[in-house]
């Protein structure tokens, strides 16, 4: 009705209203470039906006390309680390039900989308406002709705309309800046009460997901398979639609240079769980994967070690009660339980075990060692005695190798991606022109010295070590005797050795300085020293994050007897 020129084809004024916001002329069906640019909400106080005018977006910028929120990148970033997950052998229902609800919760906890926007407040990374019919539309721009789930209903979100009259002032003030439309009000925001996302965080809600469908992948397999390429990372903005420009100040977002750390991953993963205010997650029992007992069996074997072992990680875990239930289901927001490292705590336990058994202090288990050799010169019948001693050798040599070949892979990593990155619209044509020149060069270098073939990606594996029994040279440990180290008393195995030395008496308050003892390569054993740097390469991880759990450990299983030597020396200091 207040729409009152007349069709240019047929002049008459018979106006209606596409669902994109166009007039279309009801007599011969013109459609006109006018839009509907006032909107009366009075009749609409209280209900869900399906529609908003596709005029007031810019869907093409002089570039060629179009309009794009960071939340989007990171939506893409997540699809396709999801559809590798799934390719590895996840369930497909992570990505479709499980991540897509863990986003869709956090874009609305933080007040990006699902929701409806507070009052007075600035324009947000809102690309779902653009409502669901737009994604019909332009299949080739990604959408909050559809992104993850292709199967999920239209018309979930809810916005109000004078958030669309200012985008695209927004993105006029910005494009200058970045190629995103919110890329410099994204790093400019004070979110110290929400997460700002971030690249590790990605994985952090990658690792939720695996973690509430008990997925058996611990996080340091995840971040060994992002290192190795098999999970999206780095340079993943490559991924992104030919019309996403990613340029300025975007880069400091999505363009990172370094691996992920395990302790961040982790716990980011923490608080977003307490950030989206999720439930108790399903309950850890003996039969998941990330129970000690199977991660014990699982590390055993690739550190090549007796299997036999196993019976006393699982008296170990028994004893101090890690193996229970409530100890190692997750309860997002709970201060009083403990952040649980499934593999971290499974590779403590192991450690604890040789401890108590070896010493691995430098003298008793290569006194040990001496002993099974000579047994099994003599040895006819069984299987061999396990040797402390020629373990190291055979592990080392092995270790060394496969820390050399890790090193040289980093060294030569081409950190600089492929897809040229400029961090302003001046200086774009010169780095195009640089980049062409750098290829020309290389290719013609390459063909002068004889093109080298690029080092093909390792075929994804649980085991970065592996040992076969069937080798004759003796190499593999797994079916060795631990009779040499044992005796039977009362009816039960127990060691020969009734010594044991604790890493440390007293633990630190790990929320001061994050770890609970200090740990120094100086100040251990080197036995004990080479078994901390063994799991650390299986696990990617400093040695001190599992010397921390070896002394928590320690404290649980021997915590009446230190209780007594504590309680005594305070007695005698007054």
């Amino acid at each position: 009705r207040d729409f009152n020129e007349r069709c240019a084809q047929c002049s008459e004024v018979n106006w209606g209203l596409t669902d994109g916001g166009r007039f279309y002329c009801r007599s011969c069906h013109n459609v006109t470039e006018r839009t509907r640019e006032v909107v009366n909400t009075d009749f609409i106080t209280n209900s869900r906006v399906q529609t908003i005018s596709k005029g007031l977006r810019k869907q093409e910028k002089n570039d060629g390309g179009c309009e794009w929120y960071i939340c989007e990148g990171f939506q893409l970033v997540l699809k396709k680390q999801a559809e590798a997950l799934e390719a590895l052998g996840v369930c497909p229902q992570m990505k479709d039900e499980i991540l897509c609800n863990f986003w869709r919760c956090y874009l609305q906890k933080s007040k990006q989308a699902y929701c409806k926007r507070p009052a007075g407040e600035t324009v947000k990374a809102l690309s779902a406002c653009e409502s669901s019919t737009d994604v019909d539309s332009d299949p080739e721009r990604p959408s909050l709705l559809h992104l993850l789930s292709l199967s999920e209903s239209e018309g979930d979100l809810q916005t109000d309309c004078s958030f669309a009259s200012s985008v695209s002032k927004v993105s006029e003030s910005t494009s200058v800046y970045s190629g995103s439309v919110d890329g410099s009000l994204y790093l400019m925001k004070n979110q110290k009460e929400k997460l700002r996302m971030t690249m590790p965080m990605t994985l952090s809600f990658c690792y939720m997901a695996l973690l509430w469908l008990r997925e058996p992948i611990t996080l340091s397999e995840l971040l060994r398979f992002v290192v190795e390429g098999h999970i999206p990372y780095l340079n993943v903005f490559q991924h992104f639609p030919e019309k996403m420009k990613l340029c300025g100040l975007d880069l400091r977002i999505f363009c990172v240079e370094s691996w992920p750390v395990y302790e961040e991953v982790f716990n980011k993963m923490h608080e977003l769980a307490a950030f989206l205010d999720l439930p108790r997650f399903p309950d850890i029992t003996d039969s998941c994967f990330l129970h000690p007992d199977m991660l014990c069996m699982k590390y055993l074997m690739e550190a090549n070690l007796p299997d036999e072992l196993h019976n006393w990680t699982c008296r170990v875990v028994k004893k101090i009660g890690i193996g229970e239930v409530d100890f190692l289901t997750l309860m997002p927001g709970n201060k009083s339980t403990r952040k649980v490292k499934y593999d971290v705590l499974a590779a403590a336990v192991i450690v604890v075990v040789l401890k108590l058994l070896f010493l691995l202090d430098d003298h008793y288990e290569w006194l040990l060692s001496e002993f099974a050799e000579e047994r099994n010169k003599n040895n006819t019948e069984g299987g061999p005695y396990f040797e402390f001693k020629k373990w190291y050798e055979v592990v080392k040599q092995s270790l060394d190798v496969e820390q050399k070949k890790l090193d040289e892979e980093g060294a030569k990593y081409l950190w600089r991606c492929e897809k040229p990155l400029f961090y302003s619209v001046k200086n774009k044509s010169k780095v195009l022109k640089r980049r062409q020149m750098v290829m020309n060069l290389q290719n013609q270098f390459g063909k002068l010295s004889g093109s080298v073939r690029r080092a093909e990606k390792p075929n994804p594996s649980s085991f970065q070590l592996s040992w076969s029994e069937e080798n004759t040279d003796g190499s593999c440990f797994h079916g060795h005797s631990l009779k040499g180290v044992l005796q039977e008393k009362c009816g039960l195995l127990t060691a020969m050795n009734p010594d044991y030395w604790l890493c440390t008496v007293k633990l630190c308050n790990e929320k001061l300085c994050g770890h609970l003892a200090h740990y120094g390569e100086v100040e251990f054993p080197q036995s004990y020293h080479f078994v901390l740097g063994l799991f650390s390469f299986l696990l990617r991880i400093q040695p001190s994050y599992i010397h921390d759990e070896v002394c928590m450990i320690e404290h649980k299983l021997f915590n009446k007897k230190l209780y007594k030597k504590l309680k005594y020396n305070t007695v005698l200091r007054k």
